[in-house]
C-alpha cells in the first residue's frame, strides 16, 4: 500500500481536495492507496483555468506547438510503459497481456493526432471572378472528457488527443475505481515540458459533481463521454439547455456471427477471448454468439468446454487467462442477471459464476458463463451485461442471421466468421453496426473511425472525423471585385470571355 495520496492535476499543479477515498485491488479487496476525491470547486477551478488558457495563450492557433506537445506526450508515455502496465494489472485487474494490449493502443494514437494537428486544413474556392469563399475550422474552447474505469488510459486518450489536436483545452473526469492509474497518467502529463499550464486538467471523482459541471457549465461547449447508454441519455438531457456538442461511445452487445463454413480451430479461441478480455467489461465484448444451424451442436459443446477451462485468477499469477471484475458489487450484479435469464428459460451450457471458495473468494472473480437462449427479447440478449456471460442463438439462413444480429438497440460492433470470400460481405451490408470485423475481433485502427449505430453512440472517435466533435466551421466570404477595365469580362454563369 502506498502512503502517497493520488492528487489531481489542475493548471500544471498538484491539487488536493478535502475528501480522501480508498483505492482497492479487485483481486484481493485490499486497500492499495488513497486519492484526493475531486469536488465541485475543483471542477469549477479547472474549467476556469482551461478557459483562460484557451483565450489568453496561443494554444488554439499554434498547430506547431500542439504537434510538439503531442509528440512529447507520446515519448513520455512510452518511457512509462512498464509502470502503467503494472498499475493497470494491480488496480484494474487486467492480466498482463490485456494490460499490454490496452497500453499498445496509446502511443500510436497520440502520434497519429500529432500529425493531424499539422495537416488539418480548411477549404477555399473562387465561386465567381473576384468572389472568394473559404472555410476555417476553429477549436470550440474547453472540451470536457469523461472516461470509464474499464480501460482508463486508452479511452481517456482516445477523446483527449483529437481535442488537443483541434486546439481545445481539456478538463478530464476519471473514475474512482482507477484512481492510482489516473495519478500515474497525471505524472506523465506533469513530465511534458512543452505542455502549457492549463491545457490539460484531470481529476478523479467517486461521485458525479465534476461530471455534472462539465455537462451543465456554459464554459464547456463540447463533451466527449465513454460509458453506459443509460448515463449517456441522462447527459444528453442535462446538456440540452446549453445546446452542448456531445460525442458519445456507449454500450454494445456485439454479435459474433458464425457461418457453417467457419474454421473452428481459428474461430473458437477468438470467441473465448472476445468474452473474457477485461473479464467481459468491454463495450465490444463478444457476448452474443450466433451459430448457423449446420454447425450449432458441435460448436456449443466445444464452446462450453473452452469456457469451463478458462483459468481465472489475479494478474500476479502469470498463468491467469482472465482477471477479476472491477469489484464484488459487479459480481453480484452479473450473477443476478444470469439467474434471471435461467428462470426465464435460458438453457445452461456452462454455468460459471462467482468463485466462493479459496483465496480467490476474497476478490471479485467470476467464471465465464454460457447460456443458450430461444427468445431474443430476453433482457440478457437485449441489455449489456458487462461481464463474462455469453448467449448462444441458432439461425438458418444469412438473412435470418442478419435480422437476429440487428434485433437489438445497440449497434457498436459485430463480427462475421466464414471461409467464403463473398458471404461475409453480403452480411456486412445488412448489419447495423459502426464496426464489422470479418474473421477477427477488436481490431481498431487510429486511421479509421470508431463509433456506434442506434443506442451505441453519437459521432465518431479515431480517424479524421473525430475532430468534428471539437471544432466549429467558419465560412468567410470576400468580394474583392475585378480590376476596372479588365479585358476578361464575366457574362453570366457560363463564364464566357469577350
Amino acid at each position: 500500500m502506498s502512503d502517497k495520496v493520488a492528487l489531481n492535476w489542475i493548471n500544471g499543479e498538484w491539487v488536493d481536495s478535502p475528501k480522501h477515498s480508498k483505492s482497492i485491488d479487485p483481486a484481493t479487496g485490499n486497500e492499495i492507496g488513497t486519492f484526493a476525491d475531486a469536488t465541485l470547486e475543483n471542477a469549477k477551478e479547472a474549467i476556469r483555468v482551461a478557459k483562460k488558457t484557451f483565450y489568453e495563450s496561443d494554444w488554439r492557433v499554434n498547430r506547431r506547438l500542439r504537434a510538439q506537445v503531442l509528440n512529447e506526450m507520446a515519448d513520455r508515455f512510452e518511457e512509462n510503459a512498464e509502470k502503467l502496465i503494472q498499475i493497470l494489472m494491480l488496480e484494474n485487474g487486467k492480466v498482463r497481456d490485456e494490460a499490454e494490449f490496452e497500453f499498445s493502443l496509446v502511443v500510436p494514437k497520440i502520434r497519429f493526432y500529432a500529425a493531424v494537428a499539422m495537416t488539418q486544413y480548411g477549404r477555399a474556392m473562387e465561386t465567381q471572378p473576384g468572389k472568394f469563399s473559404q472555410v476555417l475550422t476553429e477549436p470550440m474552447g474547453v472540451a470536457g472528457i469523461i472516461a470509464p474505469w474499464n480501460s482508463p488510459i486508452i479511452l481517456m486518450i482516445r477523446s483527449l488527443v483529437p481535442a488537443l489536436a483541434a486546439g481545445c483545452t481539456a478538463v478530464i473526469k476519471l473514475p474512482a475505481q482507477t484512481s492510482q492509474v489516473n495519478y500515474a497518467i497525471n505524472e506523465v502529463f506533469a513530465s511534458i515540458k512543452s505542455l502549457p499550464k492549463g491545457v490539460i486538467n484531470q481529476m478523479t471523482e467517486s461521485g458525479n459533481d465534476v461530471a455534472a459541471e462539465l455537462i451543465e457549465s456554459p464554459d464547456v461547449p463540447t463533451v466527449s463521454f465513454t460509458g453506459s447508454t443509460r448515463t449517456g441519455t441522462i447527459l444528453m438531457r442535462n446538456g440540452a439547455d446549453q445546446l452542448k456538442r456531445l460525442g458519445f461511445e456507449l454500450g454494445g452487445k456485439t454479435p459474433m456471427i458464425v457461418l457453417n463454413d467457419a474454421d473452428m480451430e481459428k474461430t473458437i479461441p477468438v470467441l473465448v477471448k472476445a468474452l473474457t478480455t477485461f473479464a467481459g467489461q468491454f463495450c465490444m465484448t463478444g457476448s452474443r454468439i450466433l451459430l448457423q444451424s449446420g454447425i450449432a451442436e458441435e460448436w456449443k459443446k466445444r464452446l462450453a468446454e473452452e469456457f469451463k477451462n478458462v483459468k481465472v485468477g489475479p494478474a500476479s499469477d502469470k498463468d491467469s487467462f482472465m482477471g477479476p471484475l472491477i469489484d464484488k458489487d459487479n459480481v453480484e450484479r452479473v450473477d443476478k442477471i444470469v439467474e434471471k435469464a435461467i428462470s426465464e428459460g435460458a438453457k445452461v451450457l456452462e454455468r460459471g459464476g462467482p468463485i466462493k471458495e479459496g483465496e480467490l473468494a476474497k476478490g471479485a472473480f467470476y467464471k465465464p458463463c454460457l447460456l443458450e437462449v430461444f427468445d431474443n427479447s430476453m433482457e440478457i440478449v437485449q441489455e449489456e451485461t458487462f461481464g463474462p456471460v455469453a448467449t448462444v442463438q441458432v439461425f438458418d439462413t444469412l438473412e435470418e442471421g442478419a435480422k437476429l444480429a440487428n434485433d437489438n438497440k445497440y449497434g457498436l460492433s459485430a463480427s462475421v466468421w466464414s471461409n467464403d470470400v463473398d458471404r461475409p460481405w453480403q452480411m456486412v451490408r445488412e448489419i447495423d453496426a459502426g464496426t464489422v470485423w470479418i474473421n477477427d475481433w477488436a481490431i481498431i485502427n487510429d486511421e479509421f473511425e470508431e463509433g456506434g449505430y442506434k443506442m451505441s453512440g453519437l459521432g465518431r472517435l479515431n480517424g479524421l472525423t473525430s475532430i468534428i466533435d471539437f471544432v466549429e466551421h467558419k465560412h468567410i466570404y470576400h468580394n474583392s471585385g475585378v480590376m476596372e477595365g479588365s479585358t476578361k469580362k464575366f457574362e453570366g454563369q457560363e463564364g464566357k470571355l469577350r
